[in-house]
């Protein structure tokens, strides 16, 4: 009652015990389980005077091993107990191989025990009856082989090679073997016969080397020079044939052959890919150094730097820069076959992109091509043909190369061929038109004096760019030179009238000159007018009244004679008072319509005053004197990112007298604005 208290429960909280297992009998799995004990935490953590090594505790092992448990020996006595133990381990052995059949030890064991027994035949009867199940296991011939040699079973240890390495002729192993008996017993024909053997079924390089040194050892060396030529022929392309050539060089130059090494060494560069041909490279700088000459020191450098350039362009064939380096290595040597290869195989690297920034690199290599094929190899055909397969190489509707078209060309006219330069000049118009196949044309034609081309050239090279200055000025330049001068004028028209161009204001210059030079000076005039009626620069004003002030003036007219003629003063007088007239309406513009331009005014004061200074006694100095203006240091506020006025800056300004006297009225005008704008802020705030 007082248990059932103290659990706090009534009947229907109690559990029922575990049913028993029928498995277990009378025991529960509570009784079944392992208990392990729990772990004690460690109190003391600080460490033990005596340590325990891992010696001591192999050695405490090893002492407390129990001793092995070894069966009796057994003697035998008389033949009967060795026949009964014979056949006690013959059947177990056949036991054995009866379960295992496949297992190669086991009838191994099997041969070695017969072969104790001294029953060669039943030891060679079970290894002819392990081949029958794997005859592909190359230890067992081996096994087998031994056998017969420990045994001085001579003729028997051949017949198994022969089977051995006709059966596995892949297997290396089984060919040193049979040839390392062979030369056991002597038999330095047999050996050299297996050998042979060998090398019908192309091994790879150390098995070249065996046979090789083979014959070193016993003395043969133009045997050992017919197998290295031999494993030359067959193994040029072998991974390993790289130390094959070198073990060859090195041969030959132990023979003291070395012109014979030196041939191998070129052999080798030749065939053997740059990739595999380090070291070959290494050894034949070494052998040059020792053995060559100057010349020959050189070829090896080459060889070495054409390595270090093939591997370059193999990682990276789009590096147009290794490709030149390449090509000027073997421009330097001289081989042409070596650089036509060269710059075949760069030239076939073409960008991946049409654009023209990765092609501007690509293309000198067809031009050093061209070049090289036109001043070195003087192959005249290959030039053409080199320019006619770029050309139509080049995305001409995207983008094109002017220089390209223009060697074209003037390779053509060096050749004397003009029709085939002006039709790919024309084509180059036609295609892809640049301001420099149409200036290059032209002055060809200029040349020529095809002065019909050239103005047929003109009008299509404006008719493409109607905004260049230059094509206008040209062709009128062109028609000047022939004394058309009307054309000259009409096209000078035509050039201004156009809505857009690059540089106005040197066609307008070139123009003005041009009527100038004609003695025009009304036109002159009228140009000038119609030219300010366009722009109002400094320089347009100051150049009109230059030319006011030198209109009409020869190369004589300032000599002592003509300065006393009445008629020269009367001109000298109009031409001042023209140019003076000019100057004055271009300080009344800047005055009027442009005072923020004070700078430009001050500038144009200073040049009227110079000009009234040439005049001598017709000048007024006066006049632009009192219109000078005084200098003025000030400061302005330089304004920052965030909008707030932190640092100055100084400035000259001008004041000129005409503003002095409107200074009270400016003031009460910027008094009363800035009135206006503190009353609308204050209306704002409200």
């Amino acid at each position: 009652m007082a248990l059932t208290t103290r659990g706090g429960g009534g009947a229907d909280q109690a559990q029922p015990p575990p049913a028993p297992d029928a498995s277990l009998g009378f025991l529960t799995k509570r009784d079944t389980e392992v208990k392990l004990p729990r772990a004690t935490r460690v109190k003391n953590k600080t460490p033990a005077g005596v340590q325990i090594t891992a010696e001591q505790i192999l050695r405490e092992a090893r002492e407390r091993q129990e001793p092995e448990i070894r069966p009796p020996k057994q003697k035998i006595t008389d033949v009967h107990e060795l026949a009964d133990y014979r056949l006690r381990e013959r059947k177990r052995f056949e036991d054995l191989i009866r379960r295992v059949r496949w297992s190669v030890s086991a009838w191994v064991k099997y041969a070695k025990w017969e072969e104790g027994q001294k029953d060669f035949a039943r030891a060679r009867s079970v290894y002819e009856r392990a081949l029958d199940v794997a005859h592909r296991d190359h230890t067992l011939w081996l096994k087998y082989a031994e056998f017969e040699m420990r045994n001085r079973y001579v003729n028997h240890a051949r017949n198994v090679w022969d089977r051995a390495v006709s059966l596995l002729p892949r297997i290396d192993q089984l060919w040193y073997k049979y040839i390392h008996m062979e030369e056991l017993l002597g038999a330095v024909a047999n050996a050299r016969q297996v050998f042979e053997r060998w090398m019908g079924w192309r091994p790879d390089i150390a098995g070249w080397n065996s046979y090789i040194k083979f014959e070193l050892r016993y003395g043969e060396v133009e045997r050992a020079r017919a197998i290295y030529e031999r494993a030359a022929d067959l193994l040029v392309d072998d991974e390993d044939a790289e130390v094959l050539f070198v073990a060859f060089a090195e041969f030959e130059e132990k023979c003291r052959e070395v012109e014979r090494a030196r041939a191998i060494y070129k052999y080798a560069l030749d065939r053997v890919p740059k990739g595999r041909a380090e070291d070959l490279y290494r050894k034949f700088l070494a052998f040059e150094k020792q053995f060559g000459d100057r010349e020959g020191i050189e070829d090896a450098i080459v060889g070495k730097r054409r390595f270090q350039y093939e591997d370059e362009v193999r990682k990276n064939p789009l590096n147009y820069d290794s490709w030149f380096d390449y090509i000027r290595l073997e421009e330097s040597v001289g081989n042409k076959d070596r650089i036509r290869d060269v710059y075949e195989r760069s030239i076939a690297n073409v960008p991946p992109a049409e654009e023209k920034r990765y092609w501007q690199r690509y293309i000198y290599l067809w031009i050093n091509y061209a070049l090289y094929e036109e001043l070195d190899a003087q192959d005249m055909e290959r030039t053409r043909e080199v320019y006619r397969e770029c050309l139509k190489l080049i995305p001409h509707k995207k983008f094109t190369f002017a220089k390209l078209w223009l060697m074209a060309a003037q390779f053509e006219i060096r050749q004397k061929n003009i029709k085939a330069a002006r039709q790919i000049l024309g084509n180059a118009i036609g295609m892809a038109p640049k301001g420099k196949i149409f200036k290059k044309y032209i002055e060809i034609e200029l040349y020529l004096g095809n002065f019909d081309r050239c103005r047929t050239l003109y009008e299509k090279y404006i008719e493409w760019s109607p905004a260049n200055c230059y094509a206008w000025r040209k062709y009128a330049e062109l028609e000047k030179n022939l004394s058309e001068t009307d054309r000259a004028r009409s096209i000078y028209e035509l050039a201004i009238a156009q809505p857009a161009l690059d540089t106005p204001e040197v066609l307008w210059k070139e123009y003005l000159q041009f009527e100038i030079d004609e003695d025009e000076f009304d036109r002159a005039r009228e140009l000038y007018e119609r030219l300010l009626d366009r722009t109002k620069h400094l320089k347009v004003w100051i150049s009109f009244a230059e030319f006011e002030a030198s209109a009409g003036l020869g190369e004589d007219d300032g000599s002592e004679e003509n300065k006393n003629d009445a008629g020269y003063q009367e001109q000298q007088t109009e031409r001042v008072r023209r140019c003076r007239a000019v100057f004055e309406r271009a300080f009344d513009y800047f005055r009027t319509n442009a005072a923020e331009l004070k700078e430009e005014r001050a500038m144009l004061l200073e040049e009227w005053l110079k000009k009234e200074l040439s005049f001598g006694d017709l000048g007024d100095v006066t006049l632009v004197q009192k219109k000078a203006p005084r200098k003025v240091k000030r400061k302005r506020p330089l304004p920052t990112d965030d909008g707030s006025n932190i640092a100055y800056e100084e400035y000259i300004d001008y004041i000129f007298p005409d503003e002095v006297t409107l200074a009270p009225n400016l003031k009460i005008l910027e008094a009363a604005y800035k009135w206006k704008k503190q009353k609308a802020n204050d209306t704002e705030d409200d």
